[in-house]
Formats: structure tokens, C-alpha cells, sequence
């Protein structure tokens, strides 16, 4: 059974039936559609880190944010939509990621190139190590990295509910030793996460599912990316606040 601890791709994203082979899903495909979606990223994210240098953050931010879930929500649910939609929210996703980056950046010069550098030295690594065989996902591994992802997820979650009774979790935000561990743990899980999306992608691709569903594996290992960028991201915060 497929599995992937991505929300947006669960065991029963591929289960659409097979079509004919120039209708189906590839893996160079994907790829295609991945590179076009974080260039959509990027080219927004530029936007947005410019504005924050030039003297502040736009306004549409917080529209942005609640745009871009609503967004993924809707590709979730509407797969066949995904051509249309995710180009939309790699869009929005990147408003909110340069306002992010440049935030960090402010407090910490040149974090964020080392953040973008670490993030694709990871994937690079990881696809090498998938493709060569040197990892290959179990089902004990899958279920593993789930369920530390779900656990995180609850984490994140409880830590919102909080804030609003202005209780911090310190391990979560704090530059102690407790406080690294607890993000260097979230980094690793996160980089894991992209071994599963690289094979529920290769099986998506060998099952011949439809070929809007490269456009969609392509939303999923975006979700994964920024969620490893903005982890590493932390973790070198602290890292730095405690020089």
C-alpha cells in the first residue's frame, strides 16, 4: 500500500484507475511540472522579499495566506483541477514564503541562501540515495515517518491552541539545547518525508493514473520542500541566537 506522510498525498490519492499510456502520469512529467511550480514560487517570493526590503510587508499578505489554503484544500479535494490550481497556489505559497524569508533575514543575514542551499542539497541527496538504492521505503519506515509526522502535526497544532492563552511551548520556539533537538528531529522527519513522496510518485507513475496527477505530485512535493525550507530555516535561527 502507497503511503506518504504529505497530507496531500495519501494512500488513495493514486487509487483513479489506469488510462492509455500517452494519457498517463510520468516521472519526467512530474519533474517538469515540480520545476515550473517552484519557479512560480520563487518569481512571487522575489516579489515579496522586495517589498519587505523596500520598507515593509504588503498588505495582501494575510489574504494570501488564507488564499493559499483555501487553495490547497480545494486541490486536495478537486485533483482534476490540479493544472489550474496549482500554479495558483505555488503562487500565493511564494507571497507568503518571501515575506517569511525576509523577515529571518532581517534578524539574521544570509540565512536564508544558507536555508535554500541546505533544503536542495537535501533533496539532491535524498533522490540520489532513493534512485541508487540506498534507501527504499519499507512498509515499518513508512508507517514510522506518518506517524512522526502526525505527531508533529499535533505538536504544531496544540501550540497554536496555546498562543491564544499566551502560553509558549519553549521547546518549540526557544534556542536551548532542547529547543535545536526538538527542530533538528522536525528537519530530519521532514527530509523523510520526501523518500515517501519520491516513491508514491514512482508508483503513481507506474499504475498509469491520469495525467493531470503530474501536476498534483508536483503540489505534494512542494508542500514537502517548503516544510523542510521553513524547518531548516528555525533550526539556523536558533542556531544563531544562541552565538
Amino acid at each position: 500500500m502507497m503511503r506518504s506522510g504529505n497530507p496531500a498525498l495519501n494512500a488513495n490519492t493514486f487509487k483513479l484507475g489506469s488510462v492509455s499510456e500517452s494519457e498517463a502520469m510520468t516521472i519526467q512529467g512530474t519533474v517538469n511540472k515540480s520545476a515550473i511550480s517552484l519557479l512560480i514560487l520563487l518569481a512571487t517570493a522575489s516579489w515579496t522579499w522586495g517589498k519587505a526590503f523596500a520598507g515593509g510587508l504588503p498588505p495582501a499578505l494575510w489574504i494570501s495566506v488564507l488564499a493559499a489554503f483555501i487553495v490547497s484544500l480545494i486541490v486536495i479535494f478537486k485533483k482534476e483541477w490540479s493544472p489550474f490550481l496549482v500554479p495558483v497556489y505555488a503562487g500565493l505559497e511564494g507571497i507568503v514564503i518571501g515575506a517569511v524569508s525576509a523577515v529571518f533575514e532581517i534578524q539574521f543575514p544570509g540565512i536564508v541562501i544558507q536555508a535554500v542551499s541546505l533544503t536542495f542539497g537535501t533533496l539532491f541527496a535524498l533522490l540520489f540515495a532513493y534512485k541508487s538504492g540506498l534507501i527504499r521505503p519499507s512498509e515499518n519506515f513508512k508507517l514510522g515517518i506518518v506517524a512522526a509526522t502526525g505527531g508533529i502535526a499535533l505538536v504544531y497544532f496544540l501550540d497554536i491552541i496555546l498562543m491564544f492563552f499566551k502560553i509558549r511551548m519553549p521547546f518549540i520556539h526557544e534556542s536551548g539545547p532542547l529547543g535545536i533537538a526538538f527542530s533538528l528531529f522536525v528537519v530530519v522527519i521532514a527530509a523523510l518525508n520526501l523518500v515517501l513522496d519520491f516513491d508514491f510518485i514512482e508508483q503513481g507513475a507506474a499504475n498509469r493514473v491520469p495525467k493531470y496527477m503530474e501536476w498534483y505530485g508536483a503540489f505534494g512535493l512542494m508542500i514537502t520542500l517548503v516544510w523542510l525550507y521553513l524547518e531548516i530555516l528555525r533550526l539556523l535561527a536558533k542556531m544563531r541566537d544562541r552565538r
